[in-house]
């Protein structure tokens, strides 16, 4: 599964996955996440290849920020609950049901028209089609968001620990 790859290449092991439960971290990164990598993209207009900097800086910014922030003393947030079943998602998907994996390729699939008109608009310098692209890709990785919570609901309600194998 893409996710698991993503996981592994961002090195994800529990005590990030706490911190990255923090809302400051979830939010922050939703809302500065496709706004750099346009803006780092965009940059190579005036930069050329030094844009490679701030390409990197951004890729620096996604991996760093779920170690930012401290673990939240509470989990029950909405961004807390989502994080905490994409982490159940990543981590144990043969044990989960089939209609929430169902949902989380189906919700993936959503947001790859808006990816493509976002790296269409980046390529071809048209700010309408970045903007219109990063909302076609993000409002499905919110609904993937909300969905995790749901999955964490369910896993809880089948009285499983999210830190611990089934």
């Amino acid at each position: 599964m893409v996710l698991q790859g993503v996981a592994q290449a961002f090195a994800m092991d529990d005590a990030t996955w706490r911190r990255h439960a923090n809302p400051w971290s979830g939010w922050s990164r939703a809302a500065t996440g496709l706004p750099l990598i346009a803006m780092a993209v965009w940059s190579r207009v005036w930069l050329g290849w030094a844009a490679l900097v701030p390409c990197m800086l951004v890729a620096l910014w996604l991996w760093l920020n779920p170690r930012l922030f401290p673990a939240p003393r509470r989990f029950d947030g909405w961004m807390a609950r989502g994080v905490l079943g994409e982490r159940i998602l990543v981590s144990f998907p043969d044990a989960i049901p089939r209609a929430h994996r169902r949902m989380a390729r189906i919700l993936a699939l959503a947001s790859l028209p808006g990816t493509l008109v976002f790296a269409a608009g980046l390529w071809t310098l048209r700010l309408d089609w970045v903007v219109l692209g990063g909302a076609l890709a993000a409002l499905p990785k919110f609904w993937f968001i909300d969905r995790m919570g749901w999955l964490l609901a369910d896993w809880r309600a089948a009285g499983r620990s999210e830190w611990e194998a089934p």
